[in-house]
C-alpha cells in the first residue's frame, strides 16, 4: 500500500472515530446486539431496525479505541437495506480483509481497515462491530465477546 493511498485510510478511521455516523440508540429496534472486547474495553450495543428481511436502520451506541468506533460507523451505513443473508456475506469479506489485508475494490471506505492485519491484537477491534450485527440478525441474544469460549468472535 503506497503512502499516499496509507494517509487516506488514516483519515478514514479518524474521521468516523471522532464524528461517528448513525451513533445513537434506536427506538423500536428489533433484534439489538451487544459485543465487548475485554482485551482493551471495547464495548457496543448495535440497534437494527427490520423491515421484512432487510435492514432499514442501524445505529449503535458504547465505547472504545479509534479503529472500534470507526468500524461501527461504517457498519451502520453500510448494512442499511442488507438482508441478514448481505450481513454475513459482508462479515465475511470483512473478516479476511482485516485478518490477511487483502481488500477488493468492492470494500470501498471499509478498505481504511486493510491495514488492521498487520496488528493483531487490533483485528479484535475492527471486527468487534461485525460480530455483533452478524449474531444479531441470527437472532442472537447473547453478548458476544471477542475473547474466552466464544466461537463466533475471533
Amino acid at each position: 500500500m503506497n503512502d499516499d493511498l496509507n494517509d487516506l485510510y488514516q483519515e478514514v478511521i479518524l474521521e468516523h472515530a471522532k464524528n461517528p455516523r448513525n451513533f445513537r440508540e434506536l427506538p423500536g429496534a428489533n433484534p439489538i446486539g451487544h459485543g465487548r472486547n475485554p482485551l482493551c474495553g471495547d464495548n457496543y450495543t448495535v440497534y437494527l431496525l427490520m423491515e421484512g428481511d432487510v435492514v432499514k436502520e442501524a445505529t449503535f451506541q458504547g465505547s472504545g479505541c479509534a479503529i472500534s468506533k470507526a468500524s461501527a460507523s461504517l457498519l451502520t451505513g453500510i448494512i442499511k437495506v442488507k438482508t441478514p443473508a448481505d450481513v454475513e456475506a459482508l462479515f465475511g469479506k470483512v473478516h479476511a480483509m482485516v485478518t490477511t489485508g487483502h481488500a477488493d475494490d468492492s470494500m470501498g471506505k471499509l478498505a481504511a481497515f486493510a491495514g488492521v492485519h498487520k496488528f493483531p491484537a487490533r483485528v479484535k477491534c475492527a471486527s468487534l462491530s461485525w460480530h455483533t450485527a452478524k449474531a444479531a440478525v441470527e437472532g442472537s441474544a447473547e453478548t458476544v465477546s471477542t475473547e474466552g469460549d466464544n466461537p463466533k468472535a475471533e
